[in-house]
């Protein structure tokens, strides 16, 4: 007789734990950086169609896959067919594999908290990241030893994991109760503070200011999607883990726009939080605030101490506030895309939950190690590419084609209207079965393609004589060699197919007991 399967202990917790899971570092690094450069105010259109026509949609689809199957994704998609069963083991290797280069930046979070105290980055905040805390080689190819005090903050940051899901869902919901709200109250302190500072009225002019020609320019659209599928934990096996412990009466429809609308809040109230303060950094610098604007590391990790280093009222307490606050927003992506494969494991084989958290939590420990290294930063950033842009769009894709086709959207439609306050239409089915797989496979294709040299060699207005080799693809990913885009890259990606499909193979318990 199977165990009863465990559920969350409220609707209040489980929206909580969903949103701890969408929202995190992309909120505040990634978000503000792409509404900037692709449109300023005149972006929040394209984002919140995308929204509406594909990030709700696939939420619906995970929550309601998972709440349906009672399974997490591994499982739920072994019972659309048992033949498809990979494609969750699949989406839950990517989301690990992101996880084992997730968990160092949280290292580094670690670090940057215990030098916020007393400022330790100095004044030179570019060459103390890159060259004292990561001790960055100069290729790729150079990889030196693991950096002491990174593996470190890598080791704390998987001890917070694996404790935060030791009991499953109970333990996630004690967790979430703190980890949740707090970032929230210390971003809304950093927007407070930063409107109040000079020059942040510039900053926010950048941030906002539509540029209403951008609407006609594919790639910002495109951009919009793509903003939204990597914010939300879509493709990762999360939801549907989550999704697989609510109760049977849950309203799935409403959880869904609860948490993608937190979500998109979350991250236009980071846009304020960080454009203010550049405003600030760009004022005291004597600068445009173009010349300061950052993403990625580069924001959190040398200009944001080069702010926290310009205020004048207790500048270590808002340091120390920011990596709290960093902390905080990371660390429930982090142990959601851990629960996915642990939870993918147990309904499979029926492990011990501490033994299978504590074997996937040493081996993507020891995997992370990699980034360490002081070739670390080049690694991250070719296997975080590839991962993201690629294996998440095709485990997307994969998810509407088998619900949309195979196993019938109209199915999960009924089941989720049948719990749900909100009754979502045959508009749902649409989006599922046409509108997001076709822009998914639109960024798939515009990442491989050089869309732009396509369309103008079609037209004519391309390189005379340029044959069709050097203008069909895009360049190698930020000029990496070819064997490192392989190893990080394709490679990976080929690896975790393969892995998925030998792991599908694997007989389960449900298999022994037939």
């Amino acid at each position: 007789m199977e165990k009863k399967r465990d559920t969350w202990d409220s609707r209040f917790i489980f929206v909580m734990a969903a949103i701890g899971s969408a929202v995190g570092l992309g909120n505040v690094w990634r978000f503000p950086y792409t509404c900037y450069k692709y449109g300023g105010g005149a972006f929040l259109i394209p984002f919140f169609v995308a929204l509406l026509t594909a990030g709700i949609p696939l939420m619906i689809l995970e929550f309601g896959l998972g709440h349906k199957m009672r399974a997490a994704a591994p499982l739920a998609f072994r019972c659309i067919r048992k033949k498809y069963e990979w494609v969750g083991w699949f989406a839950v290797l990517t989301g690990l594999f992101v996880m084992t280069y997730y968990g160092v930046v949280m290292g580094w979070c670690f670090r940057y908290l215990a030098y916020a105290f007393n400022m330790a980055w100095g004044n030179d905040t570019q060459d103390f990241f890159y060259n004292g805390v990561l001790q960055l080689s100069g290729g790729i190819g150079d990889i030196g030893a693991p950096v002491g005090w990174t593996v470190f903050g890598l080791f704390l940051c998987w001890l917070g994991v694996f404790f935060s899901i030791v009991k499953g869902v109970k333990s996630v919901g004690k967790v979430v109760m703190w980890t949740v709200p707090v970032p929230v109250i210390l971003l809304l302190a950093f927007v407070i503070r930063g409107v109040t500072l000079p020059g942040a009225m510039d900053g926010l002019s950048y941030y906002l200011t539509p540029d209403l020609k951008a609407l006609l320019d594919w790639e910002v659209w495109l951009q919009a999607y793509g903003q939204v599928f990597f914010s939300l934990s879509i493709g990762f096996g999360v939801m549907i883990a989550y999704g697989s412990f609510l109760s049977e009466d849950s309203d799935v429809t409403n959880n869904a726009f609860i948490t993608c609308l937190a979500d998109a809040g979350i991250c236009f109230m980071a846009g304020f939080a960080v454009f203010s303060t550049l405003g600030y950094l760009a004022f005291t610098e004597g600068k445009e605030v173009a010349e300061v604007v950052k993403s990625g590391p580069g924001l959190a990790f040398v200009t944001y101490p080069l702010i926290i280093n310009k205020l004048h009222f207790i500048p270590q307490a808002f340091g120390v506030m920011f990596f709290l606050l960093l902390l905080t927003l990371g660390i429930d992506s982090a142990f959601s895309l851990v629960e996915a494969g642990v939870a993918g494991s147990i309904d499979k084989w029926g492990f011990n939950r501490v033994s299978v958290n504590a074997i996937i939590s040493f081996l993507a420990f020891a995997i992370g190690v990699l980034y360490t290294t002081r070739a670390g930063l080049y690694w991250l950033d070719i296997v975080d590419f590839y991962l993201t842009n690629y294996g998440l769009a095709i485990v997307g894709l994969l998810e509407c084609v088998l619900v949309g086709y195979v196993y019938g959207a109209d199915k999960i439609r009924e089941h989720v209207n049948r719990t749900s306050e909100i009754r979502i239409g045959v508009w749902w089915d649409l989006c599922i079965k046409i509108v997001t797989p076709v822009i998914l496979l639109w960024m798939i294709l515009a990442k491989l393609l050089n869309v732009n040299g396509i369309i103008a060699k079609l037209a004519g207005r391309g390189p005379e004589g340029a044959p069709w080799r050097e203008i069909l693809f895009n360049p190698p990913y930020e000029g990496y060699p070819a064997w490192a885009q392989m190893a990080g890259g394709w490679g990976l990606l080929l690896a975790l197919f393969v892995a998925a499909l030998i792991i599908s193979s694997v007989k389960s318990r449900r298999d022994g007991n037939a």
